[in-house]
């Protein structure tokens, strides 16, 4: 039989554990402005590879010669791989042009939307908040170039 202090202490561990805040996932509308969209011109200085979200980082060069490192988020990996991406398809040095949307707390942190890679092809970012167009087709699963014409383009009313 287990104890009345030990039980004691399980349960308050387990109560202690569930009360604290939870550092969780957040919402694409709490986090990003869908009425913000901004295209960004860049190098690559750094991926991250992680859960929930995989990042990558930029330096972004202005017309004053003042460069601003810019951080970018994506689907979670395992989009990614769905989306056509590979562990090599983005490195650092890489040259990209990303469009998405601003952050709402942070002036240099946007959700990326679309990146064109350094070789010109388009990849989608995964984007939790509407990033493919409405003739979408899913790329071949070895390359992920996007757009590629539907054949018969959906119209909506």
């Amino acid at each position: 039989m287990i104890p009345k202090q030990t039980w004691a202490a399980a349960v308050a561990s387990v109560l202690l554990l569930t009360a604290m805040p939870a550092a969780g996932h957040h919402s694409f509308a709490e986090a990003f402005d869908s009425h913000k969209p901004v295209t960004i011109k860049g190098v690559v200085t750094k991926i991250e590879w992680t859960n929930p979200h995989a990042h990558f980082y930029v330096d972004v060069t202005d017309d004053k010669h003042v460069t601003t490192n810019w951080k970018l988020e994506l689907a979670s990996p395992q989009v990614l791989l769905q989306q056509g991406w590979r562990a090599r398809s983005l490195n650092v040095g890489d040259e990209v042009t990303v469009d998405g949307w601003m952050a709402r707390t942070s002036a240099t942190t946007v959700n990326a939307r679309i990146v064109t890679l350094a070789d010109g092809r388009r990849v989608s970012a995964g984007s939790s908040g509407g990033d493919v167009p409405l003739n979408w087709q899913p790329a071949h699963p070895l390359d992920g170039t996007l757009p590629r014409p539907a054949r018969h383009p959906v119209h909506r009313s």
